[in-house]
């Protein structure tokens, strides 16, 4: 047997971040944390920043020990993080100012002008992707409405992961699917959509070279070899967006599949090779951004775990901790079906408050109020599934197609009582696994870019053989049609 081969991982999201070696001999794949560190937004006079100066440290630090541990195995480095947020780049290609967060406030009233500009349906039909708060579009424009001195004098836009990887490299390109968030892609051709970019004023020359994922940058520069102890690890841009690398860790075969990444956001859709750019598709919400093997994501942004996650926040900053165990017991001792939610009001967009504002939002709509934690969880959790149900229906229809099974892979498949909640709502096993299906999706983009996999269907057959998955089959749906009733009657009262 040939020495197993390590492939390194670097996984940022929107709260933490890590650096995973994957260990393989391409029978099997074995993943181990390396570093983790927090990565929290700070909000100044002048909007909210990410401290990308920080992470790029602690990147370091995680290839550092990474390299201590398994030194000549290491045989390449991939990135990925959220969409959407970028650095501009003077021309000596020095960062001008930090990148800002997505949920900057900056782009209030930028979506109304925009569309004043380009009405939303011609940017659908050339970019498959509906607005939204966080798009890059509505945040350039935001720049150039206040003639930001940044984007005066700014050479070239990188998205996150790209900028960390200039850092490592020293080149300058984009990553095809996390470019494909901006709402300036072409979802067709997947090159930047000038119609677009030219529509809303912004300079073509930020713009600059787009790689397809699986590309080998090239190795890493002297200075960071000499930090991390190693020399010539070259740089793949993997599935750079974290829902492109995640749904290409879920090893999916056959037909009749939908996936769902779960986490502080649920996206739920289907692997498509073409995108879909229909006017019903845009009054629905989906969205079709790219993928690995030039596929399509045809998706939807459901809110995800943020609520309970925020639940549980609220609740320690209250003097009461409490275990996502705790919590999981908590909802499941709760009576079913006692009132809704809808995760995706914008109510429930902001932090703070979350328990008080599930409260409001039942009573507002003349339901039972919860007032234990068990009860808000259950609420909470159901409504979530039911929110899957509506988007399963919406992707059914607008698809022509039927659907045997739901994938889910992502952190949020550990709440069991969620998982077994969607099988149910949807009436479809939900096969769950890999829950480090974003690890996994970003290591075997690394695999197939160096050669050392023929193709993805082999990647996702690797990740197969190596993970537990669990089953959780659809039982009764009687409660759940009744549930899903008096859900829609509640979503129409928004």
């Amino acid at each position: 047997m040939n020495s197993p081969k390590i492939f390194i991982a670097v996984d940022l999201g929107a709260g933490s971040g890590r650096v995973i070696a994957a260990k393989t001999d391409f029978t099997t794949l074995e993943l181990e944390e390396i570093h983790r560190f927090d990565n929290p937004g700070t909000d100044l006079p002048s909007g909210s920043y990410w401290n990308i100066i920080g992470l790029y440290r602690e990147i370091l630090e995680g290839l550092r020990r990474a390299v201590e541990l398994h030194g000549d195995a290491i045989v390449s480095i991939g990135i990925d993080t959220w969409g959407c947020d970028f650095g501009l780049l003077d021309g000596k290609g020095e960062l001008i100012g930090m990148p800002h967060q997505y949920r900057d406030p900056r782009f209030e009233g930028m979506a109304d002008a925009m569309h004043q500009t380009l009405p939303e349906a011609e940017i659908y039909a050339q970019t498959g992707i509906k607005t939204n708060f966080y798009n890059s579009s509505l945040h350039l424009l935001a720049e150039l409405q206040k003639g930001s001195p940044a984007l005066m004098h700014a050479e070239r836009l990188l998205f996150v992961p790209d900028l960390l990887a200039y850092w490592l490299t020293g080149r300058q390109a984009v990553e095809r699917t996390v470019a494909s968030t901006s709402q300036l892609l072409d979802a067709t051709t997947g090159e930047w959509a000038w119609g677009v970019i030219d529509a809303l004023g912004l300079p073509r020359k930020i713009f600059g070279e787009i790689v397809a994922p699986g590309t080998v940058l090239g190795p890493i520069r002297e200075d960071v070899a000499a930090v991390i102890g190693k020399a010539g690890i070259p740089v793949v841009a993997s599935a750079c967006h974290d829902t492109a690398s995640a749904v290409a860790g879920i090893p999916m075969e056959g037909t009749g599949n939908l996936w769902l990444s779960s986490g502080t956001w649920s996206i739920m859709g289907v692997e498509e090779d073409e995108a879909i750019k229909s006017p019903e598709a845009l009054a629905a919400g989906f969205c079709s951004e790219l993928g690995v093997n030039d596929t399509v994501r045809f998706l939807k942004n459901i809110s995800g775990l943020w609520i309970i996650q925020e639940c549980k926040r609220q609740w320690e900053m209250d003097g009461q901790k409490l275990s996502y165990g705790e919590m999981a017991k908590l909802a499941a001792e709760a009576e079913a079906f006692t009132a809704f939610i809808d995760p995706d009001d914008a109510t429930f967009a902001s932090p703070g408050e979350m328990p008080e504002k599930i409260r409001a939002f039942c009573e507002k709509t003349g339901q039972t109020i919860p007032e234990t934690h068990g009860q808000i969880l259950r609420v909470a959790t159901e409504s979530l599934a039911l929110k899957y149900r509506v988007v399963y229906d919406l992707t059914r229809n607008l698809t022509g197609r039927d659907f045997s099974r739901l994938h889910a892979g992502g952190g949020g498949i550990q709440n069991e009582l969620l998982s077994q909640a969607t099988a149910d709502a949807l009436g479809l096993d939900v096969v769950a696994g890999p829950i480090e299906a974003t690890s996994c999706g970003n290591i075997i983009t690394q695999m197939v870019g160096t050669g050392h996999l023929a193709d993805f269907t082999a990647g996702r057959d690797l990740i197969r053989r190596s993970f537990g998955f669990r089953t959780f089959s659809a039982g009764d749906p009687k409660p759940w049609e009744a549930a899903l009733a008096r859900f829609s009657a509640i979503l129409e009262l928004r």
